[in-house]
């Protein structure tokens, strides 16, 4: 079920009023419906995968348990390592069963050794990815006990498949989101505006502004032989603005939807492409896995601590794994390298932490070493996400070397002035609200309720005339 479709602008009315005027007064009838809407929500998809959710939620649920009261050290670690192995197995399978075998046949054909491959028409299961990182988590915190394990196993279930984030995240840590299913919601009317404040502003960012500019990258990466250097660099700017109002507009919808059931999930984008070198970008961008990866896997590594080597070596590790993460493609990888080419310098001159706070943050405008900073930034990234975009290296480095062509500064031959003008507008209030949760968060508090409502009508129609040109689904449902 996607956040833009009819199906659920039906479906969340529906568990809203069913959640807080029929089991308002039953926090365990609350927990239960918001199970039964989880699953419905992800069956809606494909009801097939709800027992490989629910395997896996048991598997975490009952390993933790056991963990909990278990004290050898060498059966905790077998404990550990069993959910590891079904959770990344599950996810290595779905997603990168034929990538291996692939590579693996084409690595012996250069040996002259010619294999018939056996790949599977796999299905890769929507969300897998996400729920597979959050129950891990779950496992990993109990066997540092740095967690109590529940017992609960309906709040556990809501958990893991909590139909707001299921799908593309935040991925929550058990830590912050599991107690909030012990305690009693009450309904807030300023929370539940805010949310659907914060719904409408994901919407913006999902149906306006990356649907919009879906249709022009798509065009021009698909034929990218075609076009002079202005045009691949307006190609590369719109799947740049395409990816980051699809992910962060699903990041925005889960987290006000959330808020309209009394939750509060963690904030997944911070306003990234306003940051002033790469390790700010990855401190603003998809946040919740970020700090997955820092926590589980680059802290443990050693981190920054350690030889030159070593920190050369795991800041690698953290990105190539990052990149593989999204997918079963070597342009993800090459991606994931290509950032670690661009924060290696940072922290190798201890750079990394320099901008810990929001730019310009007691100015509207930016100081001219700020606006430079942030120019340099987002081409280094607009580059990236070539590679991430492209169906191979090879058609990456094709695009980029016709896009620092002689032609780079043509006429563009697309040149979609609507679009242009939205994108202008949208980075206008992210600039705006650059240092709340969200852009709309406090835009026009002060103003009149004519101004503050007209915005909101405007959001609106424009959400329901886009949406009805070109609907698409959001692009981190493939990782």
């Amino acid at each position: 079920m996607l956040f833009n479709s009819i199906d659920f602008a039906i479906f969340l009315p529906i568990v809203f009023i069913l959640y807080w005027f029929v089991a308002q007064k039953n926090l365990r009838l609350q927990n239960i419906l918001l199970v039964i809407a989880s699953y419905l929500f992800y069956g809606w998809w494909d009801y097939r995968f709800l027992a490989l959710i629910i395997f896996s939620s048991l598997v975490d649920y009952t390993i933790a348990i056991r963990l909990n009261k278990e004290e050898k050290s060498k059966i905790r670690k077998l404990l550990l390592w069993t959910s590891v192995f079904v959770n990344i197995g599950f996810l290595g399978f779905f997603k990168y069963y034929n990538f291996f075998v692939e590579n693996f046949v084409s690595a012996f054909s250069l040996f002259g050794q010619h294999i018939q491959p056996n790949t599977l028409n796999i299905i890769l299961p929507v969300g897998i990815s996400f729920y597979t990182f959050q129950t891990l988590s779950y496992t990993i915190d109990v066997f540092k006990r740095k967690l109590e394990p529940t017992k609960d196993l309906v709040s556990f279930l809501a958990f893991v498949s909590f139909f707001p984030q299921l799908v593309a995240g935040p991925i929550e840590r058990a830590s912050n989101l599991l107690p909030q299913f012990y305690k009693k919601r009450v309904f807030h009317y300023s929370k539940a505006i805010d949310g659907c404040k914060q719904i409408l502003w994901g919407l913006f960012k999902k149906v306006v502004i990356a649907d919009s500019c879906a249709a022009y990258s798509n065009l021009i990466f698909n034929n990218s032989e075609d076009y002079s250097g202005s045009t691949l660099f307006l190609g590369a700017l719109f799947f740049t603005f395409q990816i980051y109002g699809d992910f962060s507009g699903y990041s925005d919808i889960a987290i006000g939807t959330a808020r309209l059931f009394g939750f509060n999930l963690k904030q997944n984008f911070a306003f990234p492409y306003f940051s002033r070198d790469i390790a700010e970008f990855w401190r603003r961008w998809h946040i919740s896995l970020s700090t997955w990866f820092r926590d589980y896997l680059y802290i443990p590594l050693g981190g920054s601590r350690g030889s030159l080597w070593q920190k050369i070596r795991n800041t690698f590790i953290i990105f190539i794994v990052s990149g593989f993460w999204h997918g079963a493609n070597w342009t993800f990888i090459f991606w994931g390298i290509l950032h670690a080419f661009y924060f290696l310098p940072l922290l190798l001159a201890k750079r990394n932490r320099s901008h810990l706070n929001s730019v310009a943050q007691h100015s509207m405008f930016p100081s001219f070493k700020e606006l430079f900073s942030m120019l340099i930034t987002f081409l280094l990234i607009v580059v990236a996400w070539v590679f991430f975009r492209a169906e191979t290296i090879t058609h990456a480095f094709s695009f980029l070397q016709g896009m620092f062509s002689n032609t780079l500064f043509s006429m563009p031959a697309i040149r979609p002035t609507d679009v242009i003008v939205l994108v202008f507008v949208f980075i206008s209030v992210e600039w705006i609200g650059r240092s709340q949760q969200y852009a709309m968060a406090t835009l026009f508090q002060k103003k009149s309720r004519i101004i503050k409502w007209g915005f909101y009508m405007i959001l609106i129609a424009l959400v329901l005339v886009f949406s009805n040109e070109s609907s698409q689904e959001f692009i981190y449902f493939q990782f």
